[in-house]
């Protein structure tokens, strides 16, 4: 079509053989419809011309046509160089895309902070729970929402059959006390006889001595037989026998004695700790405040028959407030306890730590508790939820990107680099990834601007189009 404009601008006659029907180089002659005969044979006559008039004069010669064909030639020359990489681009392109589609992010260089956003629930990391100690009737003393100091008496519990079995157990311990005055009596008794043994023993053993050195003197002045000496011998001899097992018999009696005492102090001792742990059980029966705090839900109604163990109230210790964090799987080998974390709260930002870690995954999920670094801020309700930022890591000078869907399209390893309203497929290396930014180790340099939405829609095309 160009070609067609150039020739009837610049080339009539030849445009006149190439299109000889075109009414452009023959102008029609517009005649009135009601035109007479007459007038139209006036018209067809020969009129004299004023030839011998005119003058012949030399052409001249015209710049203003070369001008103006140099001029458009330069115009084309430039508008098609113009578009040459325009149509170069269109034709080597797989696919095209709307810019409206896409969104766009450039590389940047800087600090990178891995962090982690989980939401958190607010409990009380001091959340005693109290339970019935024995069956029986419960009388409460306060109702829920009460505030109440350590110490203070919440319920009580009447249960008869606790408080009659100690009163026997004290009964029982009672009269063992007194077996044990009695024995020790039966047992002084028993020394001052063994005493007596002894002492008459040893009474017998001198008599028997002092015959002897008389029966000594006597047979030497032969005053007495051999018999009645011998006699005398033999009588001291058993007086020495007889006090010898006298006194053994006594330091037997005394050990076996001490050993019975002994035994009957056990039996006191062991009924005495009987006691003891009953009076604890039913000291329990009266249900004390283990904190300071608010009551929680009461478990149970007033004059209410309650079992063994079973749930009565719980008491909140308002002063010590954390947060119950579900952290995915894919971090638990990220996290650490110690960590710095970030606590939001009606739009402040409060310092906290991870402080535990569960062992267990449940529902592909691992429990830890956040607690505050500073004073716990006012206003923390339990169960309140709110969001948590666990910073796990923080490096300076690092190639970094805005994070986006292209990670999860190409699993980060593909990128598309838009320039000059192209998107060139890039494979990449992506390393650590935050809330925002991810890390870029390889494949992108410093300004890249890159699509960071999906990249699904692509198709795995290498060059992409970008169309307003």
């Amino acid at each position: 079509m160009l070609i067609v404009v150039l020739i009837l601008l610049f080339r009539p006659k030849q445009a006149k053989k190439v299109f000889p029907n075109l009414n452009l180089f023959r102008p029609p002659l517009d005649l009135p419809s009601d035109c007479s005969s007459e007038f139209q044979e006036k018209l067809d006559m020969k009129i004299a011309d004023t030839s011998g008039q005119d003058e012949v004069l030399a052409p001249r010669k015209s710049i203003k046509k070369p001008l103006l064909i140099s001029a458009t030639v330069i115009a084309l020359a430039l508008g098609i160089s113009a578009v040459a990489p325009a149509i170069s681009n269109w034709s080597s392109a797989e696919i095209t895309v709307p810019a409206d589609r896409l969104r766009l992010a450039k590389v940047t260089q800087g600090d990178f902070v891995r962090d982690l956003s989980v939401q958190g629930q607010v409990v009380a990391s001091v959340s005693p729970k109290l339970y019935s100690p024995a069956q029986g009737v419960i009388t409460f003393e306060v109702d829920a929402g009460d505030e109440v100091k350590k110490g203070q008496v919440l319920a009580s519990i009447d249960s008869p059959e606790l408080t009659n079995e100690l009163e026997q157990e004290e009964s029982v311990l009672q009269k063992l006390k007194m077996d044990l005055d009695r024995q020790k009596i039966q047992s002084r008794i028993q020394q001052l006889e063994n005493q007596k043994t002894v002492d008459m023993a040893q009474v017998a053993l001198t008599a028997a001595d002092r015959e002897k050195r008389r029966a000594d003197k006597a047979y030497q002045s032969n005053s007495i037989s051999q018999i009645d000496y011998e006699k005398a011998q033999d009588d001291l001899e058993n007086a020495k026998l007889v006090h010898q097992h006298a006194v053994s018999d006594a330091k037997l009696d005394i050990e076996s004695l001490a050993f019975e005492i002994q035994t009957s102090e056990l039996l006191v001792e062991r009924q005495a700790l009987l006691v003891a742990e009953l009076k604890r059980k039913v000291d329990e029966l009266t249900l004390r405040s283990p904190v300071d705090g608010l009551v929680g839900n009461l478990a149970v109604q007033q004059k209410n028959q309650v079992a063994k163990h079973q749930a009565i109230l719980s008491v909140v210790d308002l002063s010590q407030f954390e947060l119950e964090v579900a952290i995915p799987e894919s971090y638990a080998d990220d996290l650490a306890i110690g960590m710095q974390a970030q606590i939001t709260l009606n739009g402040e930002t409060h310092p906290a730590k991870l402080v535990t870690i569960s062992p267990e995954i449940e529902n592909n999920q691992v429990t830890g508790r956040v607690r505050f670094a500073d004073s716990i801020p006012s206003g923390l309700r339990q169960n309140q939820r709110l969001t948590t930022r666990i910073l796990m890591e923080n490096k300076t000078d690092v190639l970094m990107v805005q994070r986006g869907q292209f990670l999860e399209s190409g699993n980060g390893r593909i990128a598309y680099v838009v320039s000059n309203g192209m998107a060139e497929r890039r494979s990449i290396e992506t390393g650590a990834r935050s809330l925002s930014s991810v890390e870029i180790l390889a494949g992108l340099n410093p300004g890249d601007t890159i699509i960071i939405s999906g990249t699904d829609q692509f198709r795995g095309a290498d060059l992409i189009q970008i169309t307003n």
